[in-house]
């Protein structure tokens, strides 16, 4: 007998599961539906600031697979439909489609991958033309249309977090005046404060306002009604557009409607198979999950994209007849903007005291090349180490070309546990147009250590 798969959302988690469920299972086996509200399926959301800064062109080059490709191999995607209920109950799901037409379909298997949404504060006007958030490429495409508005010469990016910072650049890029006004004391709060301060000099030294400290309280709009300023805590910025930067939260109201497990951050529970906890059918991944940080031991919300394609080849996996589980990650992230390139794994500062970890810190400064090596440019980086045992929690790096990969190392180190010692022997590679002799990684391990014994010594 023939059973079907039921897809919500036509993305990375979705259509990866979708992918990998055909592959173990034939179309006589495994009848495969998936619904994706948009117009698109498997994309780019990350390219999205850079296909905006012009650095690429647009949807076609930021979609991996389309729905006609899907379709050739028997998936049937159905665009312009939106899953409206889920009915655990019965297994079936709700959906309308874009002529308002609506029909219950049922299931063997449930995928939910209904990824996340912008956060958008609840002040007035923010809802008003012009304010843009940046998910989806339908987004990306409403922020070109709105720039290729003549009198627009003013934008105000609200939040400062990756995707805050990286559309910052692309507002620079088209030649407008930025001003980016975040409530949090410096920019990428995923940064600790004195890292993310090198962040708001890179941006100030750009050109980008900064305005830290400082919630939105209201969108102002003209006779037109389109946005005309942005009114903080800090005072009033005028803005011919309005990109929000201020992260996403988790995409389970429908989960949450149909009695669903969510955690502390409003995101999917599942066990490390990705089934929904408590459930026997209903699978769940990417961005609308929390996932467990093998650094702290605690849940988390980490929505990207790296994490959602694996969540769907697990499932589909699973779905399909094999068995994968997915164990957790340290939090890894990089991002840039213009030439400054910042990077994040593990704990910051706050996080390890959340989770109850005593530490230790190590700041320094190296270059990315040997010093005599043209173009020589200058990076610090940032680690904690538990005290006493000397393990590594996390590494933060701020600098130029070659910065932000290296934090790819302590990814490592962290995933096997490593102490700040251990990391010192590590044999990576050296060439002075790559690197100084001692790598500025183990440069801050090295510093770690040091601590760590000067610590044990004197205790």
């Amino acid at each position: 007998m023939t059973e079907r798969m039921v897809v919500v959302g036509g993305d990375a988690t979705g259509m990866s599961a979708a992918s990998q469920a055909r592959r173990r299972r034939s179309a006589g086996e495994l009848d495969i539906v998936a619904f994706e509200r948009g117009r698109y399926t498997s994309y780019s959301a990350c390219g999205i600031p850079y296909w905006i800064a012009g650095d690429t062109t647009g949807p076609d080059q930021l979609t991996a697979r389309t729905a006609a490709e899907h379709r050739a191999r028997d998936i049937d995607v159905r665009l312009g439909t939106e899953v409206t209920e889920l009915d655990p109950a019965a297994g079936r799901v709700r959906t309308r489609d874009a002529d308002g037409r609506e029909e219950w379909t049922g299931y063997d298997h449930l995928v939910i991958a209904t990824g996340a949404v912008p956060v958008r504060p609840p002040v007035p006007g923010i809802d008003a033309p012009g304010v843009h958030g940046v998910q989806t490429l339908d987004d990306g495409e409403a922020v070109l249309l709105g720039l290729d508005r003549s009198e627009v010469r003013r934008a105000v990016v609200v939040g400062g977090g990756y995707i805050g910072v990286e559309m910052a650049e692309a507002m620079l890029r088209h030649g407008l005046d930025v001003t980016l006004v975040d409530r949090a004391e410096q920019p990428v709060s995923t940064l600790d404060p004195d890292m993310g301060r090198l962040v708001r000099e890179a941006l100030e030294g750009l050109g980008v306002r900064v305005v830290s400290g400082a919630a939105v309280r209201e969108v102002l709009t003209g006779a037109d009604g389109r946005v005309r300023a942005v009114v903080t805590e800090a005072g009033e910025f005028p803005a011919d557009i309005v990109v929000l930067g201020l992260g996403v939260r988790p995409g389970t109201d429908l989960a949450r409607a149909a009695g669903l497990p969510l955690g502390e951050h409003d995101g999917l529970l599942t066990d490390r198979s990705m089934r929904v906890r408590g459930t026997e059918r209903i699978w769940a991944g990417g961005d609308c999950v929390e996932v467990l940080n093998l650094v702290s031991g605690t849940l988390q919300h980490i929505p990207l994209g790296t994490h959602a394609n694996k969540h769907g080849r697990i499932i589909g996996t699973n779905i399909g007849g094999g068995y994968a589980t997915f164990p957790g990650v340290v939090g890894t992230a990089v991002s840039k903007v213009c030439d400054v390139e910042l990077a994040r794994t593990g704990l910051k500062e706050s996080q390890a005291r959340a989770a109850g970890l005593d530490f230790v810190t190590a700041v320094i400064e190296s270059t990315n090349r040997a010093g005599y090596y043209p173009d020589t440019a200058r990076m610090t980086v940032k680690m904690l180490a538990e005290r006493g045992t000397g393990r590594l929690l996390g590494v933060q790096i701020v600098g130029r070309e070659g910065a932000a990969k290296r934090v790819d190392v302590a990814a490592v180190a962290l995933t096997a546990g490593m102490t700040v010692g251990q990391m010192v022997d590590l044999d990576l590679g050296y060439a002075p147009p790559f690197s100084p002799v001692w790598d500025p990684v183990l440069v801050a391990a090295r510093k770690a250590a040091d601590t760590v014994a000067a610590d044990i010594r004197n205790s």
